[in-house]
């Protein structure tokens, strides 16, 4: 599971690192398809940055933490990063839909990709309960026979 997680976080980090290459750019952008799709609008507003960061760079970091938690096998704390993360994206989601009117098609695929590693990272913590929680009730039943005996 954990090399899943790495490899949509690897994505992730890489569709960031698309948008901050617009963000710092001037010239046409090739997600600019129309009036309604348009990276350049999206990237270069006022929301695009938090003090003088990019938003895009605050991706980067936050796909980045991912990996290196799924690396070290961090469930907990993979969770809580990817929830952080997916509320993030889903404010800049709205801020594009209802204060821009435009939308950024790697941003889309950044909302995308940071959903699946919610559910990625939901479903590993889970399924990590789950087994403890069996390999628990088996250790028991096992003391449960031998004190019978």
């Amino acid at each position: 599971m954990r090399y899943v997680v790495l490899l949509f976080a690897l994505a992730g980090a890489i569709v960031s690192g698309l948008a901050l290459q617009v963000h710092y750019s001037t010239g046409t952008q090739p997600c600019s398809i129309n009036e309604k799709w348009d990276c350049g609008i999206v990237n270069h507003s006022s929301f695009a940055v938090i003090g003088n960061v990019p938003v895009a760079a605050i991706g980067i970091l936050g796909y980045l933490a991912m990996c290196a938690l799924a690396f070290m096998r961090q469930r907990l704390a993979l969770m809580l990063v990817a929830f952080a993360g997916f509320c993030f994206a889903f404010r800049l989601t709205m801020i594009e839909q209802y204060a821009l009117g435009v939308w950024c098609l790697y941003c889309v695929y950044s909302q995308c990709i940071i959903s699946v590693l919610l559910l990625l990272a939901v479903g590993w913590h889970i399924y990590e309960y789950l087994r403890l929680r069996r390999a628990v009730e088996h250790v028991k039943e096992s003391f449960t026979a031998i004190n019978r005996d």
